[in-house]
């Protein structure tokens, strides 16, 4: 699965005159299974499959090999481990990728990211440590943050 590039969502403006993405965007989003709506609270662990949206405030750990999608008024205190994950609200804890973790305004991150790629768009806030790894080195023995 490919995901949409930063240019798509780098501030309000798109790229381009005349240059529509919609049509491009739908076509690479991954359908939404699961929503957890602005309002709501959950404590616990999230385990699924495809792509989930958080907009709520989640705590707890978060397992998958699908796309999790943290929405602009979340807060989410959890351990995270997912193929894709992209944050744009609030995020506290270890965030672990297998593909790629992509974060755009108004984004915050607290806490240790591992990842083989990183998107940062402008005015994403984070404190933390990021580690750059690579699938293959990471199966072939070293586990992510072993020393």
């Amino acid at each position: 699965m490919n995901w949409i590039g930063s240019s798509t969502f780098c501030g309000n403006e798109r790229l381009g005159k005349g240059l529509d993405l919609s049509k491009k965007e739908k076509k690479q989003k991954e359908e939404i299974n699961a929503l957890l709506g602005w309002g709501t609270e959950f404590e616990g662990k999230l385990t699924f499959e495809g792509a989930v949206r958080l907009d709520g405030r989640f705590t707890g750990e978060i397992q998958s090999n699908g796309m999790l999608i943290i929405g602009e008024k979340a807060i989410v205190r959890a351990e995270i481990q997912a193929g894709i994950v992209v944050v744009r609200g609030e995020t506290h804890g270890t965030i672990s990728a297998k593909t790629r973790i992509e974060a755009y305004a108004p984004a915050k991150i607290y806490g240790d990211i591992h990842s083989p790629v990183l998107v940062f768009g402008e005015g994403v806030l984070f404190e933390g440590t990021s580690h750059m790894i690579d699938e293959g080195t990471k199966e072939e023995g070293g586990e992510v943050g072993a020393e």
